[in-house]
């Protein structure tokens, strides 16, 4: 069995090395292939400047002739683009100004009749052109939104966003900070039916948990006092933590709801449990 072993890690070890080979073999072939490029490159420069230099002693005159051929075609191509510019800004030659002289004369001095520039023309048809389409666009065909589209639209832009915030603000909501939200409650009531009634009761009379609806807490009463607890939970006596269950705004809802039990004291409450309340803080205030 251990030789079987043996043989099959010197096979994995040979094509291994097989594979290095290879590899480094396609590196060797790569490198100097693009050296060999890189040398033909310069030999051709090289021989392109020495038939330049030859071609100088022997035949001047061809050499002459080409550099002139190419200053010519360079001054016709200069022409053109100027010849093009003057066009579109509508310049004519001082030369041709004998030929634009109207027949008016105020005097002495007389007008010429220089032509609107195709680059005005151009500008002048093209807002006409652009107009007509916005308004098959915007008027006609309705394909683009309107001033009130565009209002309502960024309305609805508006208000998503400010949702989406208040989502995420309502999540920053921890123990320190939390404040009892009347508004909360009938959401909170939803989430307290769906994950606290089997321990604390329908309307919070208590049942397996304590009683939700007196003044007797086991671990406070106020607000932050009720949202650190579902928050962290009492494992010491079966109530788990929710914080990984419900977001901390789903908490706070939830704790609101637990403020408006007070002192409902429905049918069949459980005894009370843990040490009485007087005064609550908000009763505090109140006063």
């Amino acid at each position: 069995m251990n030789e079987m072993i043996n043989g099959t890690e010197a096979v994995a070890e040979v094509s291994q090395w097989k594979i290095g080979a290879v590899n480094l073999y396609s590196d060797i072939l790569i490198v100097t292939l693009i050296v060999v490029m890189i040398t033909l490159l310069i030999a051709a420069v090289m021989v392109n400047k020495a038939m330049k230099s030859i071609l100088k002693v022997t035949m001047p005159e061809v050499v002459k002739q080409e550099a002139e051929e190419k200053k010519r075609k360079a001054e016709a191509r200069k022409a053109g683009w100027k010849a093009l510019w003057n066009k579109i800004m509508g310049i004519r030659p001082i030369e041709q100004e004998k030929d634009l002289i109207t027949d008016h004369d105020y005097d002495g001095i007389k007008e010429l009749d220089n032509p609107v520039p195709i680059w005005f023309n151009a500008l002048f048809y093209g807002t006409i052109c652009f107009g007509f389409i916005y308004l098959l666009v915007y008027h006609v065909f309705g394909i683009g939104m309107n001033q009130d589209q565009e209002y309502e639209h960024e309305m609805a832009m508006a208000e998503k966003a400010r949702q989406e915030y208040l989502a995420q603000a309502a999540n920053l909501v921890d123990e320190n900070t939390v404040e009892f939200n009347e508004a909360l409650a009938a959401s909170g009531k939803a989430i307290f039916t769906a994950n606290c009634a089997a321990c604390h009761g329908a309307n919070g009379e208590g049942g397996i948990g304590p009683n939700l609806t007196d003044r007797y807490w086991l671990h406070g009463g106020e607000i932050k006092d009720i949202f650190k607890t579902v928050k962290y939970g009492v494992p010491d006596k079966g109530m788990v933590p929710w914080e990984q269950t419900l977001t901390p705004a789903q908490i706070a809802e939830v704790s609101s709801y637990i403020i408006t039990l007070r002192d409902t004291n429905p049918a069949n409450a459980k005894a009370a449990q843990g040490e009485e309340v007087e005064k609550y803080e908000s009763e505090k205030v109140e006063e």
